[in-house]
């Protein structure tokens, strides 16, 4: 008999709220667009930032792992988030998990290389629109200015008391992508929309 729980399709841990993020972008005519971004491709990758695997996982993936802290490098569709000095995550599209995985792996060689998928970890929200920053900075200690926080940077930070990775995306009025472990998304996007508020 086969196993039915494999054909079950996923479940967005925030797909109950589409509406409600829906409903602040609606009435507030721009000022603050809210959204879910489910199932992106998350994989973590830990490796030597000086090694060779560095460079053969960068050509691997068309892009090079970020060096300097906190700064996202995108191409296509992909983006790397520098989480630490050998720690990073790819955000990817939905599905491309496995194959990114072994192309990592196989760019690798040899040497040595940790990738784990945490797809299942995490959603994450979009948080955009002119009030997106003064938004975030109700509830998150890091300076959000565009001096300091600018397009193309990444943070591990708490939102609302949550953890979070926050990215400020590099496209014009792109906004934010917040991270959130799926166990908390819930919370947080009741913290969101309640932030909203003042914005509607």
């Amino acid at each position: 008999m086969a196993d039915t729980a494999l054909d079950v399709p996923p479940r967005s841990p925030l797909g109950h709220a589409a509406d409600r993020l829906a409903a602040v972008t609606h009435d507030s005519q721009g000022a603050i667009r809210l959204a879910e971004l489910p199932f992106l491709a998350q994989l973590n990758i830990r490796l030597d930032a000086k090694g060779a695997a560095a460079d053969a996982v960068g050509l691997a993936l068309g892009l090079q792992l970020p060096l300097e802290p906190n700064t996202v490098v995108r191409a296509g569709e992909s983006t790397v988030l520098w989480l630490g000095p050998d720690e990073w995550l790819l955000l990817a599209p939905p599905g491309t998990q496995r194959d990114l995985e072994s192309r990592i792996r196989e760019a690798a060689g040899e040497e040595f290389v940790s990738v784990t998928d945490v797809s299942a970890q995490r959603t994450t929200l979009l948080v955009a629109g002119p009030g997106a920053r003064d938004l975030l900075s109700h509830g998150c200690a890091l300076d959000l200015h565009p001096r300091v926080f600018a397009p193309g940077r990444c943070a591990q930070t708490t939102l609302g008391r949550t953890q979070v990775v926050l990215v400020a995306r590099d496209e014009p009025r792109a906004g934010f992508w917040v991270l959130v472990r799926s166990s908390f998304a819930g919370y947080l996007t009741d913290w969101i929309l309640d932030a909203a508020t003042e914005y509607v």
